[in-house]
């Protein structure tokens, strides 16, 4: 049993991509490349991530002029540099927020952001999580290489505890971060995780983050081959992968493993989940992958199967696709209100409001 490279037809609306410009005719990989020199380190997962979305930009049938590529500060954030689209090299951790601004300004773009486990998760976190929250209508790309490659290998929120590195001699005493969890506990509608060298399954997660309206989270695992490289050797080898991705496809049972002998539970004592062999267990007890529960309980408890050591072991795929009103379309539904209900009104008396006083 192979790790799953499809993902099946959503249920949900497709309406991400509703009210923007289409291209009117076919598109092409070259098309969106510019004509930048790619930089980055030999061997970098970046290489793989920008040419599987060059070649899936295509796809969404959208003018180059009507997407818009955000990014902050880190190896990851080189990326609108390369593509041929609108593009900011904003400063470290702010992208969510301007990209907010941008996505609620111009409801024309489709806005992607691009950001690091350093640049999104350290500085860069209070803006990740409140745009989450928000459910603006990004895509937010977030590679994970956990370290910081920019700065020369220092460690990141998301190196594991005893990681030694350069500003961690002795080895990190941090509780990394679980990307995955945070983004559930903050509310996002879309959350998914894929590896940078599985391009066709790289490249249908795009596809389901960009059609969905609201916030889109995709964790993508990417090999930092000069200050960690074999960070993902377990996910990646032939010989232990099936081992340890566990795939996430909703609406079949989790099962795992070259022949499908390992599979998720739920604990109904404990709540939590677990993995048992199959052939130990009633295979109607096995736990069916639900996305589009309105309760992401279930998709934090798998979340939580993550190895947070040497990630001998991970869940792979779309763990929430829910929809909710966005920021966006409910600011701008504000000022229209507000405009038809008599003009822009008189912003002074907005600033003074009711509570004001004359102090003699």
């Amino acid at each position: 049993m192979s790790t799953p490279t499809t993902l099946p037809t959503p249920t949900l609306a497709r309406d991400g991509l509703a009210g923007i410009p289409t291209a009117g005719g076919p598109q092409t990989g070259k098309e969106f490349s510019s004509d930048q020199e790619v930089r980055w380190c030999p061997g970098c997962g970046d290489y793989a991530v920008l040419k599987a979305v060059q070649g899936f930009l295509p796809d969404l049938g959208l003018r180059r002029e009507n997407i818009t590529f955000v990014s902050g500060i880190g190896c990851s954030s080189r990326f609108p540099y390369y593509l041929d689209t609108y593009g900011l090299h904003s400063i470290h951790g702010r992208a969510p927020a301007i990209a907010t601004g941008l996505a609620t300004a111009r409801p024309d773009q489709s806005v992607w952001v691009v950001t690091g486990d350093g640049d999104a998760l350290s500085i860069g976190g209070n803006h990740l999580i409140h745009a989450m929250r928000r459910n603006v209508n990004l895509t937010i790309l977030l590679f994970n290489n956990r370290i910081y490659g920019l700065t020369k290998g220092q460690y990141s929120p998301t190196s594991e505890t005893g990681k030694v590195t350069k500003s961690t001699p002795l080895g990190s005493i941090d509780t990394p971060f679980n990307p995955i969890s945070l983004a559930l506990g903050a509310e996002a509608t879309f959350v998914a995780r894929t590896i940078d060298s599985d391009r066709k399954h790289l490249t249908a997660v795009l596809a389901e983050a960009a059609a969905h309206r609201g916030t889109s989270l995709v964790e993508i695992y990417q090999n930092c081959p000069i200050f960690n490289d074999g960070a993902f050797d377990a996910i990646k080898d032939r010989d232990t992968k099936d081992h340890a991705v566990i795939p996430l496809e909703h609406g079949r049972p989790v099962r795992f493993g070259p022949d499908g002998e390992h599979g998720l539970v739920r604990d109904h004592a404990t709540g939590t989940i677990g993995v048992v062999e199959v052939a130990d267990v009633d295979e109607t007890t096995l736990l069916t992958h639900d996305a589009h529960a309105e309760d992401p309980s279930t998709a934090f408890a798998i979340s939580r199967l993550t190895d947070a050591g040497y990630l001998n072991r991970a869940p792979i795929g779309i763990f929430r696709q829910v929809e909710r009103p966005t920021y966006d379309d409910l600011a701008r539904q504000q000022v229209t209100t507000a405009t038809e209900a008599g003009g822009p009104g008189d912003l002074q008396q907005l600033l003074d409001g009711n509570d004001t006083w004359t102090v003699a």
